[in-house]
């Protein structure tokens, strides 16, 4: 008797091992190629690039302005005003990016959990913490960034 109901249990978690790993369906993404295709990313590289040849120019603006000052202490007075002024535009530079980059990960992560839904995956991981296995679904989604 005893060796019927081990055999029924190897038996009945043999199959349900198998109904599991049949349901269960694993993607792997690799992210950082999803993000650096999306519009939204290089439109925001772009802007980036812009605003800090503005800040080029303006520095060189700046420098001009102090190099103009006769006195000293007129242009230490100068200086502690530019950098005033500096740490702020960088300040909002920054919050501009972070701003902008948190919607660009909650636009990408939204896009890759509706794909990984509609293909019936249970788990989405990154390509690099995969060694073997998995669907690669990268390829879809660079496509539905762009």
């Amino acid at each position: 008797m005893r060796k019927k109901i081990i055999a029924l249990a190897f038996v009945m978690s043999y199959f349900i091992s198998t109904a599991v790993a049949e349901e269960f369906k694993v993607a792997i993404v690799d992210v950082p190629t999803v993000v650096n295709s999306s519009k939204q990313f290089q439109a925001l590289q772009k802007e980036q690039q812009q605003k800090t040849t503005e800040l080029h120019n303006w520095l060189k603006k700046v420098k001009t302005d102090v190099d103009k000052q006769k006195t000293k202490e007129s242009k230490e007075a100068l200086i502690k005003k530019y950098n005033t002024e500096f740490a702020k535009k960088q300040d909002a530079m920054k919050k501009n990016y972070i701003t902008k980059m948190q919607a660009i990960d909650k636009n990408i992560t939204a896009t890759i959990t509706e794909q990984a839904k509609a293909n019936g995956y249970s788990l989405v991981l990154t390509k690099g913490t995969v060694l073997y296995g998995g669907d690669d679904i990268t390829k879809v989604l660079t496509e539905k960034v762009k």
